[in-house]
């Protein structure tokens, strides 16, 4: 996959997709990240890229022509059929899991990302495809959910992670990851749970489903509206809830 990111400060994305899995995945060619500064499109010496709101008001905006150029000129050279032009925006939609599985079978993203008080909102109107927020919070600029949409993709490439890694994540099949553990058995008294030290794998399969199927009743119920719920899981929500009952 090939992601294209338009940017005014174009140095932060190395210090992310140079190191750990990222950049090991982006050595070996599983994906393509190309960075543009977008001063590098200004049609004036003084490589200005905002201009001060027509009707008034405080703060910048960013210029339609310099974002328009970087595009055009990433579509002459790079554009490939299944390829999507994503602003950063506050008013897009909020991403999440399922949205970057979705995105993942793409071949290209092309990403604007916005600073001050936003684009010109004729690039919003007519050139870019969709718009996305990565939460209801306020950033300086589009350049941190850029590298949280690449990144959620990237790990969604076949080869990135072990492909089992990638199905217990959390969010993949709308459930929470269960608890990990991990050596000393016995950290400052507290014990690893004896299931897990059994040697039983079916009791270990059985006490993970229960563990993240309570997690996710207790810290996101809502995901499991979206669960295909087997008999099993069925059963494990009633003795959860029995319990709760007791207690």
């Amino acid at each position: 996959m090939e992601f294209d990111v338009i940017t005014l400060f174009p140095h932060m994305f190395d210090p992310v997709f140079n190191c750990s899995v990222m950049g090991r995945a982006r050595e070996k060619d599983l994906f393509k990240l190309r960075i543009y500064n977008l001063r590098d499109f200004t049609e004036n010496r003084h490589k200005t890229v905002d201009d001060y709101p027509f009707g008034g008001g405080r703060g910048m905006v960013l210029k339609p022509d310099p974002i328009w150029n970087s595009v055009e000129s990433i579509c002459n050279n790079f554009k490939t059929e299944k390829s999507k032009i994503i602003l950063m925006s506050p008013m897009g939609k909020v991403f999440n899991h399922t949205m970057a599985m979705e995105l993942s079978q793409l071949d290209q993203m092309i990403l604007i990302c916005g600073h001050y008080e936003g684009v010109d909102e004729r690039v919003r109107e007519y050139l870019v495809d969709d718009e996305i927020s990565i939460g209801d919070y306020i950033l300086s600029g589009g350049e941190l959910p850029a590298m949280v949409i690449i990144e959620s993709i990237v790990r969604l490439i076949p080869g990135v992670l072990p492909e089992e890694s990638v199905k217990t994540d959390s969010f993949y099949s709308s459930i929470l990851s269960f608890p990990q553990y991990t050596r000393p058995g016995n950290f400052k008294g507290y014990e690893v749970p004896q299931v897990l030290i059994s040697g039983h794998h079916e009791a270990v399969r059985k006490w993970r489903r229960t563990k993240a199927i309570e997690r996710t009743l207790v810290c996101r119920p809502d995901l499991l509206n979206n669960l295909e719920l087997t008999d099993e899981d069925k059963k494990i929500i009633v003795e959860i809830n029995e319990r709760q009952v007791l207690n």
